[in-house]
């Protein structure tokens, strides 16, 4: 009978990460549950000290997060691609946009789509409350609260992580954000204490908003449909949850957290498309169009406004608690964005991740806020007001009960707020697997199930302790070394961008252009190479005969000269490459890779052999940065060698500039 063998087992798990968060967890936890009262006080003090004295500091750490990310994106840093230069991105647009939406943020828009705007238009931090005035401040601070700000917090953490892992491989785990701090030291000590932090806040802080958001859905079905508001539906409720979410994550990402994204914002674009249908659709479009003009015009005024010259509690309730909030959660999703935007340019990258979460975001407060706010100015709706102020959970319900088809609308509602649940479970489950593991191959299966159901039960304990607002508000303190980690880790981003952007640089200083070193070859050949589809067998040969030598020609002289070079042709791969060593400087590297293309419908098949005929290869140049998209097949020993010295010069010149 087969069995499975320890060292087979735990293979790929990272044990000091997995066994020391693991016991963090359950220390915490049960402190918390078996003392809910106390450890409430003592976060709450903690958490009220940080917002007190701290507040200037989250305002200008998150102001300068948005600076720098809108700074990179349209600097010459844009072009730089998260993975070589060849890279195509892992996920098509849509997919990629429904996963990184329902991840960040798609369940908070649930419940705050119409109470954040209601809440701030009857008690605005200044003026009259029920004015038109305070409803245009209302959706400019809902705006401002979960706009551009907060989808560069997320997007400077998935940058960092993206960079560093997919261009310079280092692990996708928050440790690689100190590299430039550090250096290889994040492969030991240091970095199984900052991704035991990470997994301890990914795991306190969805297990939170999965315990909070029990007690919601549980209010909204005892709403609509009379099921009991208990403890045993609530148990039901989150087994269901976690179940579900645990099958996603087994899944893998593709096939689980990719359909179940992609079905909730369809979901979503339908419950909006209804309401505007449904509501005022004319006076819905006039205040998408202002409310995006006022939110641009007092972006500046209110990134930097702390209401220092008049003092309010309310600035320490909002806006510095949600500060802190996308702070806390950045680790867990920048790591999830980083690990689905491989492939993309940082430009494209920081316009898709800043840009068209926010606009859908923009498009969803409008069409629920000021609608709400509509039916309680001019609809004698104000029991909608109350019902808000009171449980904020219910205010989507209620609200659609001003809508024909209210059962539908709100059965749709409830599916999506479970459906949002269970993608966040997952994917955050997805990334505590990817931090407890190692850096080579696939976690096993067992883990990601493991992580699964340890939220569930955290997030259970915790409900059935009344501790759930003790771990929140830990959490949310955690936000403050982590701010300051964020900072230090961005200025050396910039610092390995300038870097990268200067090898881009040397990569455009030549003395011959790639791939017309032809100078001495008959015309009569030039033209066979241009016209000639080669098949695989041919691009082969002429590696082992041509581009082998030519490197092994390289490599010697480079001996004889005093230099360090090898030259490595696995059989497996029938790649051979160049590697010159530079010690502490960065190596070069020159590998020639046979590349796949498919045929034009021109091509006159005079290949004799067993290829497959809709095909032909091309012998690519890679180096260190990834494909460099010029094809050197038919060129002769000299010409490749030339090749190899014109690209050995602009990485002398790169390390020339990098000394500078």
């Amino acid at each position: 009978m087969p069995t499975t063998s320890p060292t087979r087992f735990w293979h790929n798990v990272n044990l000091p990460v997995f066994a020391g968060s693991a016991v963090l967890i359950l220390v915490i936890v049960g402190y918390t549950a078996l003392y809910p009262e106390r450890s409430a006080e003592q976060f709450t003090v903690i958490q009220n000290g940080i917002m007190t004295n701290a507040s200037w500091f989250y305002v200008m750490t998150v102001a300068m997060i948005l600076i720098g990310v809108v700074y990179i994106g349209f600097s010459r840093y844009g072009n730089i691609k998260l993975g070589p230069d060849h890279s195509d991105p892992d996920f098509s647009f849509s997919s990629w946009f429904a996963m990184l939406f329902s991840a960040g943020m798609g369940i908070g828009l649930m419940f705050f789509g119409v109470g954040e705007p209601v809440m701030h238009f009857l008690a605005p931090p200044v003026g009259e409350p029920g004015t038109i005035a305070a409803a245009k401040e209302a959706m400019g601070i809902t705006f401002f609260h979960w706009g551009f700000h907060a989808w560069a917090i997320y997007a400077t953490v998935a940058l960092i992580l993206a960079f560093f892992s997919y261009r310079h491989n280092l692990p996708l785990t928050m440790r690689s954000a100190l590299y430039p701090l550090v250096g290889d030291r994040i492969h030991g000590t240091i970095g199984h204490i900052i991704d035991i932090f990470a997994i301890l806040g990914t795991t306190f802080g969805v297990a939170t908003a999965l315990g909070y958001g029990v007690l919601q859905i549980n209010s909204g079905l005892n709403y609509l449909f009379d099921i009991a508001v208990s403890t045993q539906t609530q148990i039901i409720l989150i087994l269901v949850i976690t179940g579900i979410a645990t099958i996603s994550v087994a899944s893998g990402l593709d096939k689980g957290i990719r359909r179940l994204s992609e079905l909730n914002l369809l979901l979503a674009l339908l419950l909006m498309l209804l309401v505007i249908v449904l509501g005022p659709t004319t006076l819905l479009l006039q205040m998408s169009v202002q409310n995006f003009g006022s939110y641009l015009s007092e972006l500046v005024n209110k990134t930097f406004n702390l209401y220092a010259y008049e003092p309010t509690d309310w600035m320490g309730g909002w806006t510095l608690f949600y500060w802190a909030w996308w702070l806390s959660w950045s680790p867990f999703v920048g790591m999830f964005i980083a690990r689905i935007s491989r492939g993309r340019t940082i430009r494209e990258f920081i316009c898709g991740v800043l840009l068209v979460p926010s606009g859908l975001t923009f498009l969803w407060m409008t069409i629920f806020g000021n609608t709400a706010i509509d039916l309680i100015m001019h609809h004698g709706a104000a029991e909608l007001g109350h019902v808000v102020q009171t449980d904020v959970s219910l205010g989507l319900f209620k609200f659609l009960e001003f809508f024909p088809f209210t059962d539908a609308l709100s059965g749709l509602a409830i599916v999506m707020v479970g459906i949002f649940f269970v993608t966040s479970s997952d994917s955050s489950a997805m990334v505590i697997d990817i931090l407890a593991s190692r850096d080579h191959g696939k976690a096993p299966v067992w883990q990601r199930i493991f992580w699964s159901c340890l939220i569930g039960l955290v997030a259970l304990v915790l409900m059935l302790a009344d501790g759930l607002k003790a771990l929140q508000t830990a959490t949310i303190a955690s936000a403050l070394p982590f701010a300051i980690i964020l900072l230090i880790s961005g200025y050396g981003l910039l610092k390995a961008l300038a870097i990268d952007a200067a090898k881009k640089e040397s990569l455009l200083q030549t003395t011959l252009t790639p791939g017309i070193s032809h100078t001495n070859t008959p015309w009569q050949s030039r033209l066979h190479n241009t016209t000639h589809f080669p098949e695989q067998k041919s691009v082969r040969l002429f590696m082992e005969n041509i581009v082998l030598p030519a490197m092994l020609a390289v490599a010697s002289e480079l001996k004889e000269q005093g230099g360090e070079a090898t030259v490595i042709n696995s059989d497996r791969s029938r790649s051979p490459e160049l590697i010159v060593l530079h010690g502490d400087e960065q190596n070069f590297l020159y590998k020639v890779r046979p590349r796949a293309y498919l045929q034009p419908s021109f091509v006159v098949d005079d290949n004799d052999d067993d290829d497959d005929d809709s095909q032909y290869y091309r012998a690519e140049v890679f180096l260190t940065e990834g494909g460099q998209d010029y094809d050197i097949m038919g060129w002769t020993e000299d010409q490749v060698i030339g090749d190899i010295i014109d690209q050995y010069e602009k990485h002398m010149y790169f390390l020339h500039m990098v000394r500078e």
